[in-house]
């Protein structure tokens, strides 16, 4: 479901990729738990296609969240860490709330 979530969303589908990213995040919540891995990178995934549906603030929320839930259990210098936490800096400075 990911894997389609990440075509739609490259072919500019916001709406089914956020329907797949919601179902995908809750999923992994539900069957992997908050703290795992592949669920933090669904969180990152629907923030970026909030963003791109121009839900700003919701996708700040989101990857506000994400990159606390990653310091916290992948530690601050994982890659996926920094990488969410560049995105973040990136979409505070660029006006986005």
């Amino acid at each position: 479901m990911a894997n389609l979530a990440s075509t739609f969303w490259n072919q500019g589908r916001w709406e089914e990729a956020e329907k797949l990213d919601v179902q995908v995040m809750e999923t992994s919540q539900n069957k992997l738990g908050a703290d795992h891995p592949d669920t933090l990178t669904s969180m990152n995934n629907l923030a970026y296609t909030w963003k791109s549906q121009g839900r700003d603030s919701d996708a700040l929320a989101m990857m506000k969240g994400c990159v606390q839930a990653q310091q916290r259990i992948l530690g601050q210098k994982h890659p996926n860490t920094l990488s969410s936490l560049e995105t973040l800096e990136t979409w505070t400075r660029s006006g986005v709330d």
